[in-house]
């Protein structure tokens, strides 16, 4: 059974109820999940050994989090127990015209407190096969760039293959702070993740013919930006997500894996969107198991597609689904019939 380690922050997620706004919310219901962490559920349900590291309080609510992976299967005795809070953040679904809402109440977190000597990565990476992490959790700051690079420098001295997903937060630093430190974590990447966006708002590089508010995508602009990351870089493979947005409600769905000079396209899905946060992690998810698995370039980004597809359909951010049922939209059957 293949090993996986992600580590990064995990939050609670506070939501109103259906499609309420947050002035018409009267309670939430709460859930747990963060970008590593949701991955991490993924690769799980998919029947590998999945661990998740970081830190979170040694008080009830740090529980109810690690709780929230156990349930699913996830690793959790390497978490680090220790700090004052639990980050939050806020969630407000869209609909049609109306575009979803993200508000976060994080800071001060104990991930985000955290230093070089909380994490042992030599022990943490024994019988690792894969290391994945994001750009969000460097972007938290105080020394998780340091220890983000300590951990990548770790892995790759292990033969551990690394991904990342670029997942720029402009809310959390700025274009010219995410292209230092990130600049600093690519040399180590095996496999970099990243969306429309990312790759224009870290490192400069844009898909030209590609009007994101439009929903037009340029296929040819996609090959153009996964050349020159993986010149600049050395990735062994970029993957690119390519969302088409018609509204909140409705989104064209598909991705490209470059790999070896080549681009490989998946099918397209239109999508009718219950909750589309954690659609990327989901889509990382899918891809590193598929790579693990030993799928070759085309089977894996189509694996990848069906299940970030699939999530758009379930609650809140982990994507509950098993591999019958990624093969089964990936094989074709996007019918959406009762499965009696």
């Amino acid at each position: 059974m293949k090993r996986i380690i992600t580590f990064g922050e995990i939050m609670m997620r506070l939501n109103p109820e259906g499609y309420l706004r947050f002035v018409q919310a009267t309670k939430f219901e709460a859930s747990y999940a963060g970008g590593e962490a949701n991955v991490a559920v993924s690769l799980a349900n998919y029947g590998m050994d999945a661990a998740f590291v970081s830190k979170v309080p040694k008080h009830e609510i740090g529980q109810c989090a690690v709780n929230a992976l156990r349930q699913f299967g996830v690793d959790t005795s390497l978490m680090v127990r220790g700090g004052e809070r639990l980050g939050l953040y806020y969630v407000e679904k869209g609909a049609s015209q109306r575009a979803s809402k993200v508000i976060y109440d994080r800071a001060g977190a104990a991930i985000a407190k955290a230093t070089a000597a909380d994490f042992d990565w030599k022990k943490i990476f024994e019988g690792a096969d894969w290391f994945h992490f994001t750009g969000i959790t460097p972007a938290l700051g105080g020394e998780l760039p340091e220890i983000c690079l300590e951990a990548c420098k770790a892995a790759k001295e292990l033969g551990v293959k690394i991904s990342c997903d670029l997942n720029y937060r402009k809310k959390l630093w700025t274009n010219k702070e995410a292209e230092a430190v990130m600049s600093k974590l690519m040399p180590y990447v095996n496999v970099c993740i990243a969306n429309e966006e990312d790759a224009k708002d870290v490192f400069g590089i844009e898909a030209e013919g590609t009007d994101l508010y439009a929903g037009k995508v340029n296929h040819d602009g996609y090959i153009s930006v996964a050349r020159q990351l993986t010149e600049k870089f050395g990735f062994d493979k970029v993957a690119i997500t390519l969302r088409e947005s018609i509204s909140a409600s409705d989104n064209g769905w598909a991705a490209m894996l470059y790999s070896d000079g080549k681009a490989y396209f998946s099918p397209k899905y239109n999508v009718r969107i219950v909750d589309r946060v954690g659609g990327g992690d989901s889509f990382g998810g899918g891809l590193i198991y598929s790579l693990l698995s030993d799928f070759d370039d085309q089977k894996a980004i189509n694996f990848a597609v069906a299940a970030s597809c699939l999530k758009h359909s379930i609650e809140h951010d982990f994507n509950l689904v098993s591999v019958a049922e990624v093969e089964a939209l990936a094989g074709g059957n996007a019918s959406g019939r009762v499965q009696r």
